[in-house]
């Protein structure tokens, strides 16, 4: 698995007028090809009665779920150069749609290669960019006497806190952390326990960490 990669955290639109053509750029995280091709369709569901409807997406973490669409543009001005503004940013599990509203005045080739490019960049610059970890959550059960000794281990790693469960005789943690200082985590609750704390191992995921 990828161990980080960047993306959006929100659906953001941005308008832009060039040459008397509105250029509506809508953004959305994405989470797989259908997700994607779900997110593409709601907003030409949206803009229906516009003139092109392009787009282009890296639907994945490792960029093997690419596409684009011209959308009746000449070939090459519009998905292809969208998804180079993509590429160049390195986002993945991203999907833009750039509407087009055709205001009379032709761009030419060039003009349509700049037009969706700088519409894609506009709306990313408003997007809040996001980096996700590949995670491990776990769960550990310790005494009440080493809780605040791994609270304040927590305070200097990446982590997130998922619950905290105060039982009778014991407190018990959810955490997230990235999986790559997994080894080295495992290694401080067994040092901190003398060997008591009880760890399990709940799956894997990419989270957000402050």
């Amino acid at each position: 698995m990828k161990e980080s990669f960047l993306s959006v955290k929100n659906c953001i639109e941005n308008e832009i007028i060039i040459e008397k053509s509105k250029f509506i750029c809508s953004v959305s995280p994405v989470d797989g090809e259908d997700g994607a091709k779900s997110f593409v369709q709601s907003v030409k569901n949206k803009y229906k009665d516009a003139t092109h409807n392009c787009y282009a997406f890296v639907a994945d973490e490792n960029g093997f779920y690419i596409k684009f669409s011209d959308d009746g543009e000449p070939q090459g001005t519009a998905g292809m150069p969208m998804l180079e503004v993509l590429k160049n940013r390195n986002l993945f599990k991203t999907a833009v749609v750039v509407t087009r509203y055709f205001g009379g005045v032709k761009l030419g080739a060039g003009g349509l290669v700049r037009a969706y490019s700088d519409s894609v960049c506009k709306g990313l610059d408003k997007a809040k960019i996001i980096e996700q970890t590949y995670s491990v959550k776990l769960r550990v059960d310790l005494s009440f006497s080493l809780y605040p000794k791994i609270l304040k281990y927590f305070s200097g790693i990446k982590i997130i806190v998922l619950n905290t469960d105060y039982l009778s005789d014991k407190v018990s943690i959810t955490f997230a952390i990235p999986n790559s200082i997994k080894s080295s985590v495992l290694t401080a609750l067994s040092d901190y326990s003398s060997g008591k704390a009880i760890v399990e191992e709940l799956g894997f995921s990419y989270e957000v960490y402050k």
